[in-house]
């Protein structure tokens, strides 16, 4: 019998940044070979895998999940269990006293065929590279390999400390926000410092940048958010005065249509008053994620399969603040993601003292696995 907790402690002990997880690729792929899925893609978007079970493409599809990168402190957010909660949904989909129930004629003979010859839904495991970076989602997209399928529901979860062990979060629209990271380069001319008056400063026009940035904050009704990160304004030379600088934010809001104004209003901001310094403005956007905007058949087939298991259901009605590449699936295909309690007492996600529950595998993977064999009820 397959020792899951063993799997997940040892994903815990090789902890991968995202673009190497090298050790994570190949313990899928072992697992897999004890296991009959149809089809098996490795190496996807850098080291991610997808399995699917059933072998027309043209067959509604449902799709599941997990993130399998970790931070550089470590598995500090807990994508070590949701590798071996995806791989523990794929020993429950493949065994075959369990694919039985799927089916009128339990009483039939089961075979390793059994599945694919009588179902009429495909099941794809997907197991995610480079989520903390937000750049594993897209590039398992642009591989081209979900869109032969017909997926008609994609499903993600994250634990998510502060509540009880096992409780499932929904969030009935917005599960996690849209945000990104953007670096204003503001250029002026240097000057000797005894004469700043002949030069162009950027450092006054810095300055109103920040005072309106704080403006953003939760205006016009909307969550919306700016954090100010870093400021760099010329160099450590006395006999100088500046004539570069840089101020990096990050923006974020619930609704990518938020996003996009929070975007378009931080720029033109910017613009005015680069403009009114007479400096030169460029700007780079970093790790921009979108908004994981949830499908609301999705989540109510979620809150169903969570009471099948049982297990306790919550809603949070204010999405989380962080974000999530999951997002990029869900402007392609109809799903939901969701979070599951990791504990009230357990460190915050990328706390370096954070630990992903064992206890958690089993119940995440039948309420994965509920959801499933809910399509061909």
């Amino acid at each position: 019998m397959t020792d899951y907790t063993d799997i997940r402690h040892r994903l815990h002990e090789h902890p991968q940044t995202a673009g190497n997880e090298q050790f994570a690729h190949d313990t899928i792929i072992r697992h897999l070979q004890q296991l009959h899925p149809d089809k098996v893609y490795t190496h996807v978007g850098g080291y991610g895998v997808i399995a699917v079970w059933g072998k027309d493409p043209q067959r509604p599809t449902v799709a599941f999940r997990a993130d399998i990168d970790a931070l550089p402190i470590g598995h500090r957010c807990g994508h070590d269990g949701h590798n071996t909660i995806l791989l523990r949904l794929a020993e429950l989909i493949d065994n075959e006293e369990l694919r039985m129930k799927n089916d009128e004629s339990a009483t039939a003979a089961i075979d390793s065929s059994f599945f694919t010859l009588h179902s009429s839904f495909n099941y794809l495991l997907l197991w995610q590279p480079a989520e903390e970076t937000g750049t594993g989602s897209r590039a398992i997209l642009d591989s081209g390999i979900l869109q032969q399928y017909n997926i008609c529901a994609i499903y993600g979860l994250h634990n998510i400390p502060g509540y009880p062990l096992g409780t499932v979060v929904l969030c009935p629209r917005t599960f996690a926000a849209a945000s990104t990271g953007v670096v204003y380069h503001l250029d002026g001319r240097e000057t000797h410092a005894s004469t700043p008056e002949l030069g162009v400063n950027p450092g006054l026009a810095v300055a109103e940048i920040m005072q309106r940035f704080a403006s953003f904050n939760n205006s016009k009704g909307e969550f919306r958010q700016s954090t100010l990160i870093c400021v760099h304004v010329g160099q450590p030379a006395f006999g100088t005065s500046a004539g570069h600088g840089e101020v990096m934010f990050t923006l974020r809001a619930f609704t990518n249509d938020e996003m996009e104004r929070l975007i378009h209003d931080a720029n033109s901001a910017v613009d005015e008053i680069a403009a009114r310094h007479k400096l030169t403005v460029s700007r780079t956007l970093v790790e921009p994620f979108r908004a994981t905007e949830n499908n609301g058949d999705c989540v109510e087939a979620i809150e169903k399969a969570a009471e099948d298991v049982p297990l306790r259901v919550r809603y949070q009605m204010e999405p989380n603040r962080w974000s999530e590449d999951f997002a990029e699936y869900l402007l392609e295909f109809r799903g939901a993601m969701f979070g599951i309690g990791s504990g009230e007492r357990q460190p915050e996600l990328h706390h370096p003292s954070y630990d992903f529950p064992d206890a958690l595998i089993e119940p995440a993977a039948q309420l994965f696995f509920r959801l499933a064999v809910g399509y061909n009820q």
